[in-house]
């Protein structure tokens, strides 16, 4: 039986999703992020949930928990770059002066809807850039977001509009950095998601604009043990389908795909060795997009024309042996 209820974190109101196999925690008011997935059928929790005692790294570090939004996701180099005759300049906040995981953070969403009907949960929320001046001093291109959480049984998916209200072409790079638990297991888990080459890092983290070969990461296109993995790795999908599989040794498995032809990219993270948990991080476009010599369709950066909605697509499926 499909139902929403209400919850709290921290005394923020959570909006939950409940399906006869999962439910889904939502919290519009800080940062629109999925903080839990509880798997009632394993009874297991799918992703790194914050704790109530976590609230101020939360405050602090928001993606480091459940499903959060990066927009944009990775690094800018010196969080500067030119679009569309417009300049952009991020906050500088990492150890080098680039900018990291872009601007949405904490920021509250209004929750435009939550029913129930055709035998599923659907949530829509809507968050106006122009109303947040730290925002807008960063991205002067106005946007509205809207999206649209959907569970159905074993399927939770996520449908993001962004429609540039500006009267101005924008740039747009989305990805998400959602925390898969392993359990403390790594070797009982394996990964098999498509890619086809590695883009370099300079000693900053930011793209040469070089794809290495995959060398030992191959082993990924057919699945790929995580015991003793160490990945903070950015990868190409050499135009697969942007579909990636976490499997544990006894058949529980984890779907994780976004819509094409945007996901072009993954990123992983392990955060040191695999053990607790591992990131499976889709991408629409690579970290420093803007300042790349790559063609668009390269990059994966989107262009976003004004009154011209695109959308977005992820789902996360719990498949049970």
């Amino acid at each position: 039986m499909h139902q929403i209820t209400k919850g709290t974190w921290n005394g923020h109101e959570t909006i939950i999703m409940h399906s006869e196999t999962l439910e889904a925690t939502l919290l519009p008011s800080l940062g629109n992020n999925i903080i839990r997935l509880w798997d009632k059928q394993a009874e297991r929790d799918v992703l790194r949930t914050p704790a109530e005692s976590d609230f101020d790294y939360y405050m602090t570090k928001p993606y480091h928990f459940g499903i959060p939004m990066l927009m944009p996701p990775g690094r800018i180099r010196r969080g500067r770059f030119a679009y569309a005759g417009v300049d952009y300049q991020f906050d500088q906040n990492t150890a080098n002066d680039n900018h990291i995981h872009g601007l949405h953070r904490t920021q509250a969403w209004t929750v435009q809807s939550a029913v129930v009907e055709h035998d599923q949960c659907i949530v829509t929320t809507v968050f106006r850039t122009e109303e947040d001046a730290n925002w807008m001093r960063q991205y002067p291109t106005p946007l509205e977001l809207k999206l649209t959480h959907i569970l159905k049984g074993h399927r939770l998916t996520q449908k993001l509009e962004m429609t540039n209200i500006g009267e101005q072409p924008a740039p747009f790079g989305y990805g998400t950095h959602t925390w898969f638990q392993l359990d403390s297991e790594p070797e009982k888990w394996t990964l098999q998601v498509p890619v086809s080459g590695i883009y370099e890092l300079d000693h900053e983290l930011i793209m040469t604009g070089r794809t290495l070969p995959l060398g030992e990461h191959e082993g990924l296109n057919k699945g790929q043990n995580l015991q003793g993995t160490n990945y903070d790795t950015v990868f190409s999908t050499g135009g697969q389908r942007p579909e990636a599989w976490l499997t544990r040794e006894d058949g529980y498995r984890i779907r994780y795909a976004g819509n094409e032809p945007y996901f072009k990219h993954w990123v992983l993270y392990t955060r040191g060795e695999a053990n607790e948990i591992i990131c499976v991080e889709p991408y629409t476009w690579l970290p420093d997009a803007p300042n790349l010599p790559f063609d668009q369709d390269t990059t994966g950066l989107i262009e976003l024309l004004p009154n011209t909605p695109v959308e977005l697509v992820l789902e996360l499926d719990i498949i049970h042996p």
